[in-house]
C-alpha cells in the first residue's frame, strides 16, 4: 500500500473522534444512532480497528456528512464544468453543473418582443430562479409577474409557466432545476 493510502487510513480515527466531540455526542449516543458497538467505535477512533465501508456508512448517516468527509478523500481532479451552451426556444442555457440530480443553469433571454405562448410550458420538476440582469416577466398560472435584478422566484414546474423579457431588453438569470421535484436547500453553517 502507498504511503498516501496509509496516511488517509491513519487519519480516519482522529477525524471521527473530532467530529463526534464537535457534535457533542458520546460513544453511547453514536452507538445508539448507528448500531455499531461502543467498543468498536472506540477502537476505530483510536486507530486499533481499521475503517471499513460497513462501519463508515452508518457513521456518515449519523453525522449527516458525505463519506468523503469521514475519510478525508483527496480531491478527484479538475472540478471545472465545461460550459457548452444549449439554444432552445430562442433562449440560451449555459449548464453550470454536471448532469444528474439538481441542475444549475445561467439563462440568457435575448432582447426581443416574445409574447407569451397561449399554452404555457408544463413539465415535471421544481425550479428556483434569480434575476442577475434585466427585468424578467414570469407568467405562472394566473399570475403575471415582473422580477427586476436581485429578485428570486421558486415554483413547481407542473404549474403552467412562461419566462420572457418584461421590457424587450436582454435578461440574465440563474436557474436551479430539479427534474423530480427537488427543491433548492440552502444550508448555513453554524459556528
Amino acid at each position: 500500500m502507498s504511503d498516501d493510502f496509509q496516511d488517509v487510513l491513519h487519519a480516519v480515527g482522529p477525524r471521527l473522534r473530532a467530529l463526534r466531540r464537535h457534535r457533542g455526542m458520546t460513544l453511547a449516543d453514536v452507538a445508539a444512532a448507528t448500531g455499531v458497538s461502543e467498543s468498536t467505535l472506540s477502537r476505530l477512533e483510536s486507530g486499533q480497528r481499521r475503517a471499513s465501508l460497513e462501519l463508515l456508512l452508518p457513521l456518515a448517516r449519523a453525522y449527516d456528512v458525505p463519506l468523503d468527509d469521514l475519510v478525508g478523500a483527496p480531491p478527484t481532479g479538475d472540478p471545472r464544468i465545461h460550459l457548452t451552451p444549449i439554444h432552445r426556444h430562442g433562449m440560451t442555457f449555459v449548464p453550470l453543473s454536471r448532469p444528474g440530480g439538481m441542475q444549475a443553469y445561467k439563462m440568457i433571454i435575448p432582447s426581443a418582443d416574445r409574447p407569451p405562448v397561449p399554452d404555457h410550458r408544463v413539465h415535471e420538476g421544481h425550479e428556483w430562479l434569480y434575476v442577475l440582469h434585466g427585468r424578467l416577466r414570469l407568467v405562472l398560472g394566473e399570475h403575471d409577474l415582473v422580477l427586476p435584478a436581485g429578485e428570486a422566484a421558486e415554483f413547481d414546474t407542473t404549474v403552467p409557466h412562461w419566462l420572457g423579457s418584461a421590457d424587450g431588453k436582454p435578461v440574465e438569470l440563474l436557474i436551479l432545476f430539479g427534474r423530480h421535484g427537488e427543491r433548492a436547500h440552502l444550508r448555513a453553517r453554524t459556528h
